[in-house]
């Protein structure tokens, strides 16, 4: 079964695809990742480019379920305005597609990954790689890396869900 993490934001929204194998046994397998990055420079054009772009990766990988980093907040109130549309805009994409949705702070993405709430982004970067077996080499973004966290984070918890059945 496929999942999809996602880091929104209206500059670039990362996503991450990944393959759930074993609910049992938590095999997890990389699929696919990449970045959203609209062209547009207003935000109800970048809202619609990122809804779009997110619907048809939501419709190439058929997931069954997405996971989101929820909103936090933010120094700038106008960045966390921002922020909050651009979720809007993936979470309505999946909502469309009948597609659930899952919400995780960014501490317990970090917690799930790394084992600490306050990890960096090259600690996340590394876990990641490591997981997932990525190569070392390989150039992630960090919004890719972030969105492939999310749907790590997300997977263990479902995971956990799932063994308290």
């Amino acid at each position: 079964m496929i999942i999809c993490g996602i880091d929104p934001g209206t500059r670039a929204t990362g996503y991450g695809v990944l393959e759930i194998g074993n609910v049992s046994r938590g095999s997890l397998t990389y699929v696919a990742h990449g970045v959203i990055r609209p062209r547009a420079e207003g935000l109800d054009s970048r809202l619609k480019e990122i809804f779009v772009k997110a619907t048809e990766i939501f419709q190439r990988y058929q997931p069954i379920e997405i996971a989101v980093e929820a909103t936090f907040h933010a120094l700038n109130i106008q960045s966390a305005f921002k922020l909050g549309q651009a979720r809007g805009a993936i979470i309505l994409a999946a909502s469309l597609l009948d597609i659930p949705v899952f919400e995780y702070t960014p501490t317990e993405v970090k917690k799930a990954t790394c084992g600490y709430g306050r990890a960096g982004k090259e600690q996340i970067a590394a876990m990641i790689m490591s997981v997932l077996r990525i190569p070392r080499d390989s150039a992630l973004p960090n919004d890719a890396t972030d969105a492939l966290a999310i749907g790590l984070c997300h997977s263990s918890s479902r995971r956990m869900r799932e063994l308290a059945r």
